[in-house]
């Protein structure tokens, strides 16, 4: 238990990315971890999309930056993309992507691969293309984009964690 709680303690977004790809087992691994998250009522509601293709990257790249309203890399140079998804039939939909994702990020961290959570995958799959990467997939349902995670080797040492601040915690 040790272990596992110095990597919750240690872990930090990265936003600086070596060009080195993530090895295949240890990628396999981060994946399996997501697909372990818990969800509401065991549904398993979200779904993993890694993103291989570099035109498809690189669309989605240019998206997230239109959206978010600048031209800067949003991906922040990471070699590897993935994308959560989440089945809105499901109330928990959102809290289960957010779970999947929680449990990549801190995977990766034990395998030291930095990761970051990025926003706006909920938009990039409203447009059309995003639905017609779905349907490339041969994904079907109701599924909202809840983030994107960023992967690869830290190109710098992360930041020590924060102070944790007074009123974290309440006891009743």
């Amino acid at each position: 238990m040790a272990e596992t709680l110095d990597v919750l303690k240690q872990r930090r977004s990265c936003r600086a990315f070596t060009n080195q790809p993530v090895e295949k087992e240890k990628m396999a691994a981060i994946l399996q971890a997501g697909t372990y998250a818990p969800t509401g009522r065991g549904k398993q509601s979200p779904i993993i999309i890694v993103i291989k293709d570099q035109e498809v990257k690189e669309k989605l790249r240019k998206m997230n930056a239109e959206i978010m309203g600048t031209k800067s890399d949003p991906f922040y140079g990471a070699p590897e993309l993935v994308v959560v998804l989440a089945n809105k039939q499901r109330p928990t939909y959102i809290y289960d992507g957010t779970l999947v994702l929680g449990n990549m990020m801190n995977a990766a961290a034990d395998l030291g691969i930095g990761s970051c959570w990025i926003h706006r995958a909920k938009e990039e799959f409203e447009t059309e293309y995003g639905k017609s990467l779905l349907k490339r997939l041969g994904v079907e349902g109701d599924y909202e984009g809840i983030g994107h995670l960023v992967l690869g080797y830290p190109a710098k040492e992360p930041v020590q964690p924060a102070k944790r601040k007074d009123n974290y915690i309440y006891e009743l």
